[in-house]
């Protein structure tokens, strides 16, 4: 009995297993959709797939740089006790080297080797967030890793332009710590900007701010709210009388991308 590519994604969906596992239990039983599902069942590879829906909030994250482009891969896990294993920490590292080279979409390689640590390791285990970061010629690509037991849990990567490297990882390091949100004002959602003004307005009508005082009052509130979360406006956290943006001068942020575990 033959099997085509859509019999082997309905396997994947009916048991949860990977697309390694669901195609070689179809080709074991000659394409008898109820025949690979008992063999994946002696085989151990459904209770593995049953643990795919717990809760992975931990997990280690690496960071890769190589000339013009840095790459973030996030592999994630049940408990810290797998999260730090040297299995574990080695497979998230190749990953990040991989995506730096080949694009988000290498990621998809390690799909085998994470269905065999699902089994042995006994955990939930996936890949998480995973970004790519190219810098152009007048451009330059820096990052950021903080190590904790061994293995990485806050990554990030930032493009600059107009700056050198020591500039680009003096942002890299504000990043790691002051953790924003957004890197521009423009690119917070409008609909997030009006909800929040709208809040800030009924926090001051209800301290009991005079109506001519208001727009003053909620701007400079919103001003405040942009800097905890906007890059270029937070305070720079090794000198907070200046912004990031000044610290910059002349130069800017092209993009950057962070990855803190759990959060």
């Amino acid at each position: 009995m033959s099997f085509t590519a859509k019999d082997v994604m309905t396997l994947r969906q009916a048991t949860g297993v990977g697309m390694m596992d669901a195609k070689k239990a179809l080709d074991e039983t000659n394409g008898d959709f109820d025949a690979a599902v008992q063999y994946l069942r002696v085989q151990g590879k459904m209770s593995a797939a049953k643990r795919a829906d717990r809760e992975a909030g931990e997990g280690a994250v690496a960071v890769v740089r190589n000339a013009n482009v840095a790459a973030i891969a996030e592999l994630r896990c049940e408990t810290d006790f797998v999260a730090k294993s040297e299995e574990f920490v080695s497979l998230v590292d190749e990953i990040a080297a991989r995506v730096c080279v080949d694009g988000e979409s290498a990621t998809s390689q390690f799909q085998e080797q994470i269905d065999k640590m699902l089994t042995t390791l006994k955990e939930n285990i996936s890949i998480g967030r995973v970004y790519r970061l190219e810098a152009q010629s007048d451009e330059v690509v820096e990052t950021y890793i903080h190590q904790q037991s061994g293995r990485g849990v806050n990554a990030v990567a930032v493009v600059v332009k107009g700056a050198n490297e020591e500039i680009a990882h003096e942002i890299a390091v504000h990043i790691a710590f002051a953790k924003p949100l957004y890197l521009t004002r423009e690119d917070v959602p409008s609909s997030e900007v009006d909800a929040e003004r709208a809040t800030i307005e009924e926090i001051s009508r209800n301290e009991g701010k005079p109506d001519a005082a208001l727009p003053k009052i909620i701007e400079g509130r919103l001003n405040g709210w942009f800097k905890e979360r906007v890059l270029v406006d937070q305070s720079y956290v090794k000198d907070e009388k200046q912004s990031v943006q000044q610290f910059l001068g002349a130069a800017t942020i092209v993009s950057y991308a962070q990855v803190v575990i759990g959060g």
